[in-house]
């Protein structure tokens, strides 16, 4: 049984859904290169998010410059570069996992567009952490069954309790996880070896921005009219930042 789920883990043998995602939109190939300034993340309410622009190119895949970039890496930013990636990749599961988990409850409602349109980001930020890993040499958490499980257990759960408190999960979610691309930029702007790595600092941004997207779609949605919304969100923030401190170290 160990062997199809590291193999899934890895990307090597994708879940079939997995293998013709959409694109996450503003991603380009050939970007600019961000500037210190990308790494504040916008305040919520302040990314207007753009849902009728163009899709644009898919990701391309990881180049020659994560071998390169492995060699210029001293040992301990290494390890804290194959952290990041760790968490990243056990995120974007985790948060795949809870959009799924809301849409087989709210799925034929009037919610079901929005939440399938945050679900195909989170498919494609996890498809290009399938690449990232191998390619930087970073294995997945060992609790990535626990992730999956509990993911789509809290995004059932939210959903059952009405769209608000769907979507105060998502706003709880994103903070935090617009909050960890933010730290992943500035270790990217603050690492010597890492100031000419342009593919890592793009993903970063890309997908920061993403969230910061989804957090606002939630707060537009009604999120802080959930029940207990202050609860819900303390809780899963804190669940949240417990799983990015396991997902660094197992």
């Amino acid at each position: 049984m160990l062997a199809p789920l590291r193999a899934r883990a890895f990307g090597w043998e994708p879940a079939r859904k997995l293998l013709s995602l959409p694109t996450s939109r503003g991603w380009a190939s050939g970007a600019p290169e961000s500037t210190k300034s990308d790494i504040e993340a916008s305040p919520s309410g302040a990314h207007e998010p753009s849902r009728t622009s163009p899709p644009p190119p898919p990701p391309s895949p990881p180049t020659s410059s994560a071998r390169e970039t492995l060699r210029r890496l001293d040992p301990e930013a290494l390890r804290t570069l194959e952290a990041h990636l760790r968490v990243d990749h056990a995120g974007e599961w985790g948060a795949v996992r809870i959009y799924e988990g809301q849409l087989a409850v709210l799925g034929k409602t009037s919610e079901g567009p929005t939440l399938e349109e945050m679900a195909g980001h989170e498919r494609v930020h996890l498809r290009k952490f399938n690449e990232l890993l191998p390619a930087y040499r970073v294995r997945p958490t060992l609790l990535l069954p626990l992730w999956d499980a509990a993911g789509y257990a809290l995004g059932f759960g939210s959903a059952l309790l009405g769209k608000e408190a769907a979507y105060a999960v998502t706003v709880a979610v994103e903070t935090v996880i617009a909050e960890h691309y933010n730290d992943q930029l500035r270790f990217v702007h603050q690492t010597d070896a890492l100031r000419d790595e342009t593919e890592l600092r793009q993903v970063f941004k890309q997908f920061r921005d993403d969230e910061q997207e989804h957090l606002d779609i939630g707060l537009e949605k009604d999120a802080e009219r959930a029940p207990f919304y202050k609860a819900i969100t303390a809780v899963v923030s804190t669940g949240c930042k417990t799983a990015i401190w396991f997902a660094k170290r197992v």
